[in-house]
């Protein structure tokens, strides 16, 4: 086969400055990225449209498809535009303000001063600096640094201890959703997700503009863990922002954590990412540090969906390198024997029974006829969503009608979509052509077995309720 079906676990590089142009976009999907973030937190609307329509010129220049995701910001915090940058000393004492004078700080939110007290601790920077609460009066936030550093314009601000009364979806959010949807995103990414209700709201406003984006929940706050079943059963896929969540915690908790919302998310059958400081030494080194190798290797083995990317892509020095290697290492922790998971998964009654059964019965037809791959064939990807959290010990090359679906399946685990117009053929013909297409674009061989599932009224449109053993040139 292909070498580009070596990679199962899929890759999310956030854009930036660092990736802005046809050919490093071009290399970077050529090097194994999947999915394209687009960080609602930093640019414009134009900025985040013009690079939108970059990447969809150069994936369809190549033939490659990638899916689109846009990253809302959420409820966060941040410190405002300033001048410059400034060193806070530790014991210096400044002053927050939402209104931007002479001997303030400026941050982004109004009501900075009504969500902290006195002895509350603000953390900046994913937790690089930290300054402690002396007072509060009227828009200002009187604090004492305690551990100084160089503080840098639109960075954010945690405060662990207050629930923030910003709503969780914000009005900047919602002209994103609009953005989104008239662009037709592959996916909304929610920040700050606390319970399901937040992710009802933000679908809602997906729904409003004509949509059925699917949803995925970043996993940040407290909250979010106390509520974590119901949010996974609501939402789409699921993304754990370490970054966030280890200041909201604290940072001994994320592992844990980590392989608590990997399994949730594997027992409810929804793709899970995982996010943050993977490869941040590689933001200005050519290569990883043995522990962010690790790091990225142990999520692979937890079962993770897809890896992502952060300021490595958007602003590092070796964006390229930096996929590379997550590539290198996806590959070597997939071929591990610590590689194994349980397959029996529970059958359950919120979805289509039929369709489950003919998954987990392809999965296990696989090794009794050394099946080389599972032509999975789908309209809108349901079918081989399922086929994917089994995680087979084969590729999953999957067959579509639509565009959108091509897109979209590039973030599930261990699947490769092709576009396919075969609805019209039938019998013998339909055969030769699945043939073909198994041989020239897939690589592989006559007389090999690949396990087809897909609908017996219609192959690819219909609903999946047939299982073949098929040998090529048979």
């Amino acid at each position: 086969m292909n070498d580009k079906f070596l990679k199962r676990t899929k890759i999310v590089a956030t854009v930036g400055p660092a990736i802005d142009n046809e050919n490093k976009i071009k290399e970077l999907i050529n090097a194994g990225v999947n999915v394209f973030r687009l960080n609602t937190s930093h640019g414009n609307m134009e900025y985040h449209r013009e690079k939108f329509n970059l990447i969809r010129k150069v994936s369809q220049k190549i033939g490659e498809y990638v899916a689109i995701m846009v990253d809302l910001q959420g409820p966060k915090i941040r410190v405002g535009n300033m001048d410059k940058e400034i060193f806070l000393k530790d014991g210096e004492k400044i002053i927050f303000s939402p209104i931007k004078e002479e001997g303030t700080i400026p941050v982004d939110y109004d009501g900075i001063a009504n969500d902290v007290q006195k002895g509350d601790k603000i953390l900046i920077d994913d937790g690089k600096i930290s300054v402690i609460v002396d007072k509060t009066e009227e828009n200002k936030v009187y604090v004492t640094v305690l551990n100084g550093g160089i503080l840098k314009p639109r960075k954010g601000i945690n405060i662990p201890s207050s629930a923030s009364s910003l709503d969780s979806v914000t009005p900047k959010d919602v002209e994103f959703i609009k953005f989104a949807v008239d662009m037709k995103a592959d996916y909304i990414a929610l920040s700050f997700v606390r319970e399901k209700n937040d992710v009802l709201l933000a679908k809602k406003y997906i729904n409003d503009f004509g949509s059925s984006i699917p949803l995925i929940a970043k996993l940040e706050k407290p909250q979010a863990i106390e509520n974590l079943s119901e949010i996974v059963s609501v939402s789409d896929c699921i993304m754990i922002a370490r970054g966030d969540l280890g200041i909201e915690l604290s940072p001994v908790e994320v592992p844990i954590c980590q392989k608590i919302i990997i399994d949730e998310c594997n027992k409810q059958k929804k793709p899970v990412i995982v996010a943050t400081q993977m490869l941040e030494s590689m933001i200005g080194a050519p290569i990883p540090t043995r522990a962010e190798a690790s790091d990225v290797a142990n999520a692979i083995l937890d079962g993770a969906d897809a890896v992502m990317l952060s300021g490595e892509t958007s602003i590092g020095e070796y964006a390229l390198d930096a996929v590379k290697t997550m590539a290198d290492i996806a590959k070597q922790a997939e071929t591990s024997s610590f590689y194994k998971f349980d397959r029996d998964f529970e059958v359950s009654e919120d979805m289509a029974l039929t369709r489950q059964a003919i998954v987990f019965g392809a999965d296990k037809m696989l090794k009794y006829v050394n099946a080389k791959a599972v032509l999975s064939f789908s309209h809108f990807g349901y079918s081989t969503r399922l086929v994917s959290k089994l995680k087979p010990s084969v590729p999953v090359i999957m067959v579509s009608d639509l565009e959108e679906t091509c897109r979209k399946m590039t973030l599930m685990w261990g699947i490769f979509p092709y576009l396919k117009k075969w609805d019209n053929e039938s019998g013998d013909d339909l055969f030769i052509k699945i043939d073909e297409f198994l041989i020239n674009e897939i690589g592989l061989k006559m007389g090999d077995y690949v396990i087809i599932i897909g609908s017996s009224l219609n192959l690819i449109t219909g609903r999946t309720n047939f299982v073949r053993v098929h040998k090529i040139g048979t």
